[in-house]
């Protein structure tokens, strides 16, 4: 057990489908990872890298939606590595965890492509704003990786045809797009709104390597019903509660 017991917390995904073990003070994954891996249209038979799988929350999730993948992850943090092959065997899915930094791939990794890359970013920078407690939660939250080299690695790891799948911050869109190249093409993203009539305050982006197709700008994902919280319930939208509740697809 890479954390002591009594500093985990046994969590529920996908409706009670998977339960991941995630530390109680550090990084804890929420709705980013799943809808993530909602996103993913990934096709059994097909293998999939994850950059910074952390707990292991979208690959497994993924690989709960998605039977016959070949599951890879790939972590910095030896405690948070440990708990993502954890959390595989104890969810009866195989994934491969790889204790490395992404900007050092082991030849274990850069040996091989991938059908698919998929990718939860740090969203904040290294230096700014005040340092979390919990180092686990400051790697997790501060990057000191620059996006640019994310979508890098991303692609080298991508086979012809691939498909690169990013969650981040809205306001980081820019900067994301920015770091793609002319080895990526068919660029779709996905806002992602809180409530209808709100400003999207996450995005999904999609691209393939060595697509040629346009840029498109779909509908946004709406998270939860009305204009504000009105009750200690949860307001998902139907859309949502399939994806959370239901391990169905999101598709763009």
């Amino acid at each position: 057990m890479p954390f002591a017991e009594n500093d985990l917390s046994q969590d529920r995904f996908l409706g009670g489908k998977l339960t991941i073990w995630q530390p109680r003070a550090g990084y804890r994954a929420a709705t980013d990872p799943v809808f993530l891996a909602a996103s993913v249209p990934a096709k059994a038979g097909q293998s999939v890298l994850e950059l910074g799988c952390g707990a292991g929350v979208a690959l497994l999730c993924l690989g709960h939606r998605v039977s016959g993948l070949a599951l890879q992850g790939i972590e910095i943090q030896t405690d948070y590595a440990e708990l993502a092959m954890l959390n595989a065997q104890r969810n009866g899915l195989t994934a491969g965890i790889t204790i490395a930094d992404l900007a050092a791939l082991p030849a274990s990794i850069t040996a091989q492509s991938f059908d698919h890359v998929i990718a939860n970013p740090p969203y904040l920078t290294a230096g700014a704003g005040t340092a979390a407690a919990d180092a686990g939660k400051e790697t997790a939250f501060r990057a000191e990786t620059s996006l640019s080299v994310w979508v890098d690695v991303a692609v080298k790891r991508l086979r012809p045809g691939g498909l690169l799948t990013m969650i981040h911050l809205a306001e980081k869109l820019p900067a994301l797009l920015g770091s793609f190249d002319a080895r990526l093409g068919d660029i779709t993203v996905k806002p992602i709104a809180a409530r209808q009539g709100r400003a999207a305050n996450r995005v999904l982006v999609q691209a393939q390597k060595g697509s040629k197709g346009p840029f498109t700008l779909v509908p946004p994902l709406i998270v939860h019903n009305g204009d504000r919280h009105e009750a200690d319930q949860e307001s998902y939208t139907a859309e949502v509660q399939r994806i959370l509740r239901d391990g169905q697809a999101l598709p763009f």
